[in-house]
């Protein structure tokens, strides 16, 4: 049964990855059937990640009252809802009020799946579980291409997807008695499980936005996940532009290149899950800002693709531990009673740092240059390390008994 559980945890997190980049592949076809500027894919991006943010802020509350494994079919549920609303519309006013519901199922059960795997399981699997939706984001986009290239429409690449997620939904609501006996147990023997008792114990009234921002640490990783998504989307916008624009490179190069930062990604959470035999969740982090660290000295030195080509691999590298061993630690720097609501508002930071730090560049490469695009990583990155080893003092301090 623990067995089976693990298999349709790992299934979710691709199902998770499946429509991430549907609409970037898509967006080519479709800008141009609803007659709108290329820019306006910015838009069903924005009202996806605000539904995302709303939700995840909404999951303590959601979890507590109905369960982890309810809160996941039902959100899977209402993102393939959402999926098949896009495969039949026929306007872009069409395809926003379907962002809704598709943002609001996404960031719930983001939150709720990454809280259950970080108190249930060891920290290898939520590497292996993240690299499940690397996978996931990555065959999205093959379905995507695959029904275009065969002359058929990408409202079809939509219904695949959907149909895919609708067979997800009915395995999770199937699954839902294993969700039951996976809380009485141990799941994992490696893992934190000896925390099941005190989440067993957990108040049953869920934390506030402005009870949650007090908890000492609590500003410091909402920083810290801010600022790695912000350092990883803008790394997947602009490696490219940045390669094209600051080195002369060629276009269909560039891409090529910059597809390599998310290959790093997925492999190095593949290898990340080994290595967390042994290491902790903290040097994990610090390894990948390490990685990260070295990847951005490549892209300063003046060599062009000589040093961009393993620059951005060494990012992509350094960025795979970063994310799962955010999450993965959250029990053990705030307790079980309080991670669900902690992962709630890191997810919440990191769908903001995403929105928002990718667009800062491009004002600033707009009015200042290319040029800095290393530079603005290093600051987002120095800003993340910092506020991480407050994380820690805060964290080392409140289990001594301090009080804030």
């Amino acid at each position: 049964m623990v067995t089976l559980l693990l298999a349709i945890i790992y299934l979710a997190f691709i199902s998770l990855g499946l429509p991430d980049s549907l609409l970037g592949s898509a967006w080519p076809s479709m800008y141009r059937e609803f007659a709108v500027p290329v820019s306006y894919a910015g838009g069903i991006s924005m009202i996806i990640a605000a539904g995302t943010i709303v939700s995840s802020l909404q999951s303590d509350r959601l979890t507590r009252k109905l369960g982890t494994g309810k809160v996941t079919a039902l959100s899977v549920l209402m993102t393939a809802a959402a999926l098949l609303g896009f495969s039949v519309s026929h306007s872009y006013t069409a395809l926003c009020l379907w962002a809704v519901p598709y943002g609001l199922g996404a960031g719930c059960v983001d939150a709720s799946l990454n809280n259950y795997v970080a108190l249930h399981y060891a920290s290898r699997h939520m590497s292996w579980l993240h690299c499940m939706w690397g996978i996931g984001a990555s065959l999205g986009p093959y379905v995507m291409g695959f029904v275009l290239s065969n002359g058929q429409s990408w409202n079809r690449g939509y219904l695949c997807i959907s149909v895919l997620q609708m067979i997800l939904t009915a395995i999770l609501f199937f699954s839902l008695p294993l969700w039951q006996k996976g809380k009485l147990s141990v799941i994992d023997e490696d893992g934190p499980g000896k925390q099941d008792e005190e989440a067993g114990t957990a108040a049953d009234c869920p934390l506030s936005l402005r009870q949650i921002v007090r908890i000492p640490g609590a500003k410091e990783v909402m920083i810290t996940f801010f600022c790695y998504c912000a350092l990883e989307q803008t790394t997947g916008l602009w490696a490219s532009s940045y390669l094209v624009l600051q080195w002369g490179i060629a276009s269909e190069t560039a891409a090529g290149f910059a597809s390599l930062f998310y290959i790093g990604i997925t492999v190095g959470r593949a290898l990340s899950g080994f290595l967390t035999w042994k290491l902790n969740d903290t040097q994990m982090i610090r390894l990948g800002a390490g990685l990260i660290s070295g990847g951005l000295v490549l892209l300063f030195l003046p060599f062009g693709q000589i040093t961009a080509l393993p620059g951005l691999i060494l990012i992509g590298l350094g960025c795979a531990p970063v994310y799962p061993s955010i999450i993965h630690s959250t029990p053990e720097h705030f307790g079980a009673k309080r991670s669900q609501a902690m992962i709630g508002v890191q997810m919440a930071s990191a769908y903001v740092g995403t929105c928002l730090m990718p667009p800062v560049f491009g004002l600033l490469a707009n009015h200042i240059g290319v040029f800095c695009f290393p530079f603005y990583l290093l600051v987002i990155l120095v800003l993340m390390a910092v506020m991480h080893e407050r994380l820690l003092g805060q964290s080392r301090r409140q289990k001594k008994g301090i009080d804030f």
